[in-house]
């Protein structure tokens, strides 16, 4: 069976979908868990599996037919987008996580089990993969709700940064959203500190978040609270990012990003670098070392950066590569497998199976039916989330017009993005403070028994200090500090007269052994291959030698006047061992 069960927290939920896969040895009813793992069949491929989801709100029990070893990952994000009537599911995904803390995205093409390394249960998490360009194309106001939640925890994390207006703007749509409009009576005068809704939330900025939604958002319903903070959120320079921390070649942090644009990298609070997809030409990585190439101001641009692991630049790789299909291709069909490395070494080989943008959007303009209504409750931090169907197969785009209409009411910051060659090559900043997501600390799955989304909304000055207090944490950091250590101890070693006299010795060293060896190949092939040539042998290879003039004047000039003044030698040394 798949069963779908809530977390009950006092903080506002977010999209969020945790995915367990068991592999059960015989039968077993859990009824605390809701559960029913049924006996895996007869046969190698076939398997039983038991999946548990967690989403917010959603209280539904699910059976599914997963039971091959073989069934592909496009299969399980069918099932679930299929079970709540999402047909706008090519924005979505499935991301999971390795016994090394890596994230991954579940590939639709390969199977479920040879991608989970990690032992039983298995946990993934429905996440938003490709943001939208213009959010105000979705069609379904479905697809909208989970986006505004994706980008409401991407608010938290840090991940959408902005400027404190724009900030102000999207913690007030969020509020508005949750609450409704604000009434005197029933809202005390310090309501907004309730909302744990960034990473560092001043009085200035609650202030501020207060002032536009008591005045600015009045008359909005949750819906249009929504789009609102989606038209407001997809002009920002961080909307959409999925951060990837790396170092680039001086050696400090920066974030790597995908987004609608193309590639951006973001390093304090400017974006340094936008490489527009028409621009990029390749990504490539070998080993911790993920190179972009391009082109910029038409010079070609390579740049390095290098990251933890091999198996974090591989999954960067595989995020570029996804990426760029997926906003530059303008059909599927002229996706092409790409290699990570040169055309000698060829590497690992990648290619994205899923649709474009401009397809998704082209299939989403012919929806037609009535889409599922979403049913929230107007008060409650704690969303509801109920899905009905209307299975007749009608138009239905008077709602989503009234929508598009009214959504201008709301005062939405213009467009920053001008389309100038100067504008993408400059550094540009983008916040007050610096770009630090934190959700590279915060695992992604949250398990209910850690504190589940309660721990999420804390104040994250609780959150660090409960993250600094884990054992994991610690080694972890305790690791960094040695490699950094090991590092300093490294570079003080090259700038010292006496290492430097060490290493020209043992470069020297290296030197000699590589001349004796090369002297001592040649020494012991070069008579070989005489013999060979000299000798009666029939290979076609030492026939096409032996016809050469080279050859020919080799074997005239010294090999036979060699070969008779040997043979002399040899001959008098036999009279004079004969004579004696």
């Amino acid at each position: 069976m798949l069963a779908y069960r809530t977390a009950t927290c006092s903080a506002p939920a977010y999209f969020h979908l945790l995915l367990r896969i068991y592999i059960p040895s015989r039968s077993l009813r859990c009824a605390s868990e809701r559960r029913l793992v049924v006996p895996s069949q007869r046969g190698s491929k076939s398997l039983s599996r038991t999946f548990s989801f967690t989403v917010p709100g959603w209280w539904n029990d699910l059976p599914t037919p997963i039971r091959n070893r073989d069934t592909k990952g496009q299969f399980l994000l069918d099932h679930v987008c299929n079970h709540y009537s999402l047909l706008e599911k090519d924005y979505f995904g499935i991301r999971y996580v390795d016994p090394e803390k890596q994230r991954h995205w579940l590939d639709p093409s390969k199977p479920v089990v040879k991608q989970m390394k990690c032992q039983q249960p298995y946990t993934m998490c429905f996440r938003v993969k490709f943001y939208p360009q213009e959010p105000i194309k979705i069609k379904e106001e479905l697809t909208r709700y989970l986006l505004y939640l994706q980008l409401k925890r991407d608010v938290y994390h840090g991940r959408l940064l902005c400027p404190f207006t724009d900030a102000a703007y999207l913690g007030a749509c969020i509020v508005q959203a949750e609450l409704g409009d604000y009434d005197p009576e029933e809202h005390p005068a310090d309501y907004i500190s309730d909302f744990k809704l960034f990473p560092k939330q001043s009085l200035k900025l609650d202030s501020k978040i207060m002032e536009i939604h008591q005045n600015e958002l009045r008359g909005q319903c949750p819906a249009l609270a929504e789009l609102s903070l989606l038209q407001r959120a997809h002009t920002l320079d961080t909307y959409g990012v999925d951060p990837h921390p790396c170092k680039d070649f001086t050696g400090s942090t920066a974030f790597l990003g995908f987004t609608a644009r193309g590639f951006v990298v973001f390093q304090g609070n400017k974006r340094i670098h936008l490489l527009k997809w028409a621009d990029v030409s390749k990504f490539k990585f070998e080993g911790k070392t993920f190179y972009v190439i391009g082109v910029q101001r038409e010079k070609k641009l390579v740049l390095t950066f290098h990251t933890s692991t091999p198996a974090s630049c591989k999954h960067l790789w595989k995020c570029a590569v996804e990426n760029q299909a997926f906003y530059k291709c303008a059909k599927s069909s002229q996706i092409k497998t790409v290699s990570s490395s040169s055309i000698i070494f060829k590497g690992s080989r990648f290619r994205y199976s899923g649709r474009v943008a401009k397809e998704v959007i082209e299939a989403s303009s012919k929806i037609q039916r009535d889409p599922p209504v979403v049913h929230r409750s107007a008060r409650s931090r704690t969303r509801a989330f109920h899905l009905s169907v209307i299975t007749q197969p009608t138009v239905h785009s008077a709602g989503l017009s009234a929508l598009k209409d009214s959504v201008h009411l709301s005062p939405l910051k213009p467009s920053i993005h001008v389309d100038h060659e100067d504008e993408a090559c400059a550094a540009l900043t983008i916040s007050d403070t610096a770009y630090s997501p934190c959700a590279s600390v915060v695992p992604t799955p949250v398990e209910e028994s850690q504190g589940g989304l309660n721990l999420l909304f804390q104040s994250p000055a609780r959150l660090l200090k409960e993250l600094h207090a884990d054992p994991e944490m610690q080694l972890e950091l305790q690791a960094e500090r040695e490699r950094e250590l090991t590092r300093e101890a490294f570079r003080q070693s090259l700038c010292s007269p006496s290492s430097g006299r060490q290493q020209m010795q043992a470069c020297l060293l290296s030197a000699a052994r590589l001349v004796v060896m090369a002297t001592g190949l040649l020494v012991i092939l070069l008579p070989l291959l005489l013999v060979l040539l000299e000798s009666d042998l029939d290979i076609s290879f030492l026939h096409d030698i032996r016809q050469t003039p080279e050859f020919e004047q080799f074997h005239y000039e010294y090999y036979c006047p060699l070969r008779r003044w040997f043979l002399c030698k040899l001959e008098l040394m036999t009279e004079q061992l004969w004579g004696d």
